[in-house]
């Protein structure tokens, strides 16, 4: 066995009195606590999955003992007794994991996904620490001494998004604490199995300082956390401590396969059990009084009513038609130019709005320049991250908890499969299983598209993987609305987790301007229009939907058809790509009974499939004629003639309209 699967032979240390005695007293109840919910799971009276910290619980316990209002803790899918020492709500857990409305999330979140005021758990492995770190960023700029705390266990050292938190925790100095329970198995996995190298050794090569302490000698665990929380406090900068521990139940309900032997062995060296026997009389007392609150907790949860559905969601029926206005847009700024002053003058407006990505601080400006000059113009509030995706929405998540107006950067919409675990996994999800605690106003804005010859991993257009994820709202920006005035009112009404895309083509074309004479440009009434370019005076034959960066080429060839071939197209160009409004799609598509859908990301399951889909199940039978134009299954080459032949452009539209 290594070094690092050697936990510590300790026993207890001997008397116990005053606040040692009120803190084996939490680690009492949160034990009984635990083996209520299992016995409550064989009953079937829980649903899913319980994953205990029995033979932990002293960890949850000394953290929690050295905390003050105003700190927050961020723990994983083992959180039952991280949740208990910190916020003594045993009913509402309890009933939570019960699936009763009188949960602390309604039910909602069960026994992964708790949360309380200054309490964040969630069981993805590893993904809550660089919200920890974007949460410590965020009291670092207040003028408090609080602190973070992430709670891992020593299986999430196989994940990257840590390192990348480790990294920039240090390198920003960010008040946070990160908790590892070190009890050598990750699920089933012995730790020897998947462990390279020493534990405390990660942490030490970022120059983040580390402690160590261990379950069996509880007073002594006590004191180091107690350093580790007064060293985060008082630096204002990262700490790690390391706690050595076993799990003496299974990772999940019954699938145990560790050694008997081994177990038990740590049966007897339990601090709990050592402490009971050794205190008979308040052992009893503390047994007692823990079994009829747990019971009591029980008893009340199966009275409330198991949590509720949400409302149904909108089905896409039309019930009205869109009501349009007609715009002048005269000729602009470059949408680039447009962009970057909407963040300046939101910025001086909003003190809330932090800017967060890769390169994006002065001179240097980002990889297209948007955020140039405002790293000075508001110094503390744009930061250049290392290249660490995840980190960087993560970071992003857990300022838009703690209430700022977070703006993230992923320079390639390419690279947002990098993030994805934490818009899809973390973000999306929080509002929903936090039973409308929080909202998360975060804003991830990137640079989609091909044709300029940046080859297959710079040139995708990947929002199609994003779009129907709960609770979010992906947005597409073009040149016949200003992406200036775009920005302002994202900003003030932002509620949610928001995708924008910025198709890199469109950064330097004009906004507004000229248009082809015989159409009007319109919009719908909403904040964020659709857009129409209808041709005057005609119906139209065809109806062309589009969106972003394909409106440019669409235009062309629209021209091209009315002068050429006198079809009368109607253009259909949606800001908002999910949630969809059919509306201005179907209307259109009931005059021209004629539907050409436009997009230069893969076609399969895409944009374009949905809209088709929602219009054959609101109007079966309005479609005469359909087709599609998108990127063919081909990796998208550097080689710019084969480049330009395989993306959609003008060409491909009008063949494919006529």
């Amino acid at each position: 066995m290594s070094e690092e699967a050697t936990i510590a032979d300790e026993e207890p240390r001997g008397g116990v009195a005053g606040p040692l005695a009120e803190h084996y007293a939490k680690a009492v109840l949160i034990r009984q606590v635990e083996q209520t919910l299992l016995d409550l799971f064989a009953k079937g009276e829980l649903f899913g999955t319980v994953h205990t910290c029995i033979g932990q619980e002293w960890t949850g316990v000394a953290v929690a003992a050295h905390l003050r209002r105003g700190d927050v803790v961020f723990s994983n899918h083992r959180c039952h007794g991280h949740y208990v020492a910190i916020t003594d709500d045993v009913e509402g857990l309890v009933a939570e994991i019960m699936g009763r409305q009188s949960g602390v999330c309604g039910g909602r979140g069960g026994s992964q996904h708790l949360c309380a005021e200054g309490f964040f758990s969630n069981g993805v492995q590893g993904g809550m620490t660089p919200v920890a770190a974007g949460m410590a960023l965020a009291l670092k700029r207040s003028s408090n001494d609080n602190i973070a705390v992430a709670f891992i266990g020593d299986g999430t050292l196989g994940e990257g998004a840590l390192y990348e938190s480790l990294n920039i925790a240090s390198r920003w100095q960010l008040p946070v604490l990160i908790v590892l329970e070190n009890n050598l198995y990750a699920q089933s996995t012995f730790q020897p199995q998947t462990l390279a190298g020493g534990i405390l050794a990660r942490p030490a090569a970022f120059g983040i300082p580390t402690l160590e302490a261990n379950t069996w000698q509880p007073e002594d665990l006590l004191d180091k956390t107690l350093q580790a929380v007064e060293q985060v406090r008082r630096t204002r900068g990262p700490c790690f401590l390391r706690v050595d521990t076993y799990r003496l139940m299974a990772h999940s309900k019954g699938d145990d396969t560790r050694d008997p032997q081994e177990v038990q062995r740590h049966w007897q060296r339990d601090p709990i059990s050592v402490f009971l026997e050794a205190h008979a009389a308040d052992g009893a007392k503390m047994q007692r009084t823990a079994l009829e609150r747990v019971a009591a907790a029980v008893e009340a949860a199966r009275r409330a009513p198991f949590t509720a559905p949400l409302p149904e969601p909108p089905t896409g029926a039309v019930d009205q038609l869109p009501q349009w206005r007609p715009a002048e847009l005269p000729a602009g700024d470059r949408v680039v130019n447009c962009i970057h002053d909407a963040l300046r003058r939101n910025m001086e407006r909003d003190q809330r709005i932090v800017l967060i990505g890769e390169d994006i601080e002065g001179p240097y400006g980002g990889a297209f320049k948007v955020t140039k000059n405002l790293s000075a113009e508001f110094p503390g509030r744009v930061f250049n991250t290392p290249i660490s995706e995840a980190a960087i929405a993560g970071l992003g998540n857990g300022l838009a908890l703690a209430g700022l107006r977070p703006v993230c950067e992923i320079m390639f919409g390419d690279f947002l499969t990098l993030a994805a675990d934490q818009f899809i996994n973390h973000a999306a999800k929080f509002r929903y299983m936090y039973n409308n605690q929080v909202q998360v106003p975060l804003i991830i804005r990137t640079p989609m598209g091909g044709k300029r010859g940046y080859g297959a991993t710079h040139s995708q257009s990947l929002e199609k993987h994003f779009l129907g994820l709960p609770d979010t709202q992906v947005l597409a920006i073009h040149h016949r609305f200003d992406p200036g005035v775009f920005y302002d009112r994202l900003f003030a009404g932002v509620d949610r987790p928001t995708l924008v895309i910025e198709n890199k083509l469109l950064y330097g074309v004009r906004v507004g301007g000229d248009r082809s004479d015989g159409f009007a440009l319109e919009y719908t009434s909403d904040p964020l229009p659709t857009t129409r370019l209808r041709p005057e005076g005609v119906l139209p034959d065809l109806t062309i939907v589009c969106y972003g960066g394909m409106l440019p080429d669409v235009e062309k060839a629209v021209d091209a058809l009315f002068e050429e071939h006198e079809i009368a197209c109607e253009i259909i160009c949606p800001m908002r790509l999910y949630p969809l409004d059919l509306g201005p799609i179907l209307e259109s598509v009931l005059k021209s009974r004629r539907l050409l859908l436009v997009e230069e990301g893969l076609g399969f399951a895409a944009f374009g499939a949905e809209v088709a889909a929602q219009i054959l199940e609101q109007a079966p039978g309005a479609i005469e004629v359909m087709a599609r134009i998108a990127s063919p299954e081909h990796p998208i080459p550097s080689c710019g003639p084969l480049e330009k032949e395989l993306l959609p452009g003008e060409k491909q539209i009008i063949q494919r309209a006529r």
